[in-house]
């Protein structure tokens, strides 16, 4: 019997360009964080090995720290770590692998295989067919020489690999680096590990994506885990059990704002996110101008909570309604014609949409800077 984590998509070394520099900071953590935790259950769990299908780098181009980093993360599991360059850390003639092994950072427990070929786990009798990338794209399946390898009798046949499983995939991701759907069966592999689809994903009972060990983007493809495969006898079935290992989870979240019992339920939802979350929230429709301060300040309260916020709210007009002018001393002169003028922009049809979210914002602050005042400072 063998008994492996199957893991793929580090991607150490991401930037996530799209949040605050701090936020950022700590999701570029979180990666060796969870890479330490894998290495934690390899240990808890006494599995044989850990594969890591593809793509341990996200880019080629990463910090000499950052390497020394990666392989330091390993240090809790002792046993033998197996490393496929994946389409973004590709075996290129000089890559990312070749300046670890220059840096000799490198574990003696770590194999880095950069050439295709058959990797032998004699003490758990296993033969890993593995199909590194040492090109960014291919269009060949680099997977084609697993039905003819030859492994020794009475071993387990394990394929590593790192692409797309072609016709089962979404959004056109299979256009290239492709790998035949019936690979399993036609190489007699009793597993066959993927890496490539950042989400974990039964393709058949032989054939699963691990998916990245820590969510990265705002897609609901059940990431965050690694996957712990049992195989008893050769030809037996696989048993896979997914183990969540990821430190956070993100969510993306549309939401239309029409009546105010609607922003109650949205600042209720965003109640309920801690530190373990990052949002990507984006909100449309109509508000009178006080639920749009209230949903306002409900954002900023969740932005100090959570790990990361990205929030979009220009889609949302700002109408103030009579008790809201009523309550700035709106009702009438200069700051009445403002305010009209202001509404204005956001409902008419032509107006360009820059036009309307700065309308909409200059509401907010102009309500800000009214209740600042003492009542009777207010424009009458």
């Amino acid at each position: 019997m063998i008994r492996f984590l199957h893991t793929a998509d580090w991607q150490i070394g991401t930037q996530f360009g799209q949040f605050e520099p701090d936020e950022a900071a700590h999701l570029a953590q979180a990666r060796f964080d969870t890479v330490r935790r894998i290495a934690d259950e390899a240990t808890a769990r006494k599995v044989d090995a850990v594969l890591v299908a593809g793509d341990v780098f996200d880019l080629q181009t990463v910090s000499d720290t950052v390497i020394r980093r990666l392989f330091a993360a390993l240090q809790a599991f002792a046993g033998p770590w197996i490393m496929l360059p994946g389409n973004h850390d590709a075996a290129l003639v000089e890559s990312v692998w070749t300046r670890a092994q220059r840096l000799n950072c490198v574990p003696p427990n770590v194999r880095i295989v950069l050439e295709p070929g058959v990797v032998l786990l004699d003490a758990c009798r296993c033969a890993l067919l593995c199909a590194p990338l040492t090109q960014r794209i291919t269009y060949d399946d680099t997977t084609g020489f697993f039905d003819s390898a030859e492994t020794p009798p009475g071993y387990h046949r394990v394929g590593l690999a790192h692409g797309s499983v072609s016709g089962i995939l979404q959004e056109g991701i299979d256009s290239s680096n492709p790998i035949s759907p019936t690979r399993a069966a036609s190489a007699r592999l009793d597993y066959l590990a993927l890496g490539d689809w950042h989400g974990h994903l039964r393709v058949d009972d032989r054939t699963w994506y691990a998916g990245t060990h820590e969510q990265d983007r705002f897609r609901a493809n059940d990431p965050g885990f690694v996957l712990d495969v049992s195989l008893s006898d050769p030809g037996a079935r696989a048993v896979v059990e997914a183990v969540r290992v990821g430190q956070y989870q993100w969510h993306r979240w549309d939401e239309t704002i029409s009546v105010p019992t609607d922003v109650d339920a949205l600042k209720a939802r965003l109640a309920t996110l801690s530190g373990s979350d990052v949002l990507r929230v984006t909100v449309s429709g109509t508000a009178a101008l006080a639920d749009a301060e209230a949903l306002h300040v409900a954002v900023e309260e969740t932005r100090a909570r959570v790990r990361a916020l990205r929030v979009d709210m220009s889609a949302l007009q700002v109408l103030p309604t009579t008790e809201d002018l009523a309550e700035l001393g709106a009702q009438s002169g200069c700051l009445a014609k403002v305010v009209a003028r202001l509404r204005g922009l956001q409902e008419d049809p032509q107006s360009d949409p820059q036009q309307v979210r700065r309308a909409a914002e200059a509401l907010l602050l102009l309500a800000r800077f009214q209740r600042e005042l003492p009542r009777e400072a207010r424009s009458a």
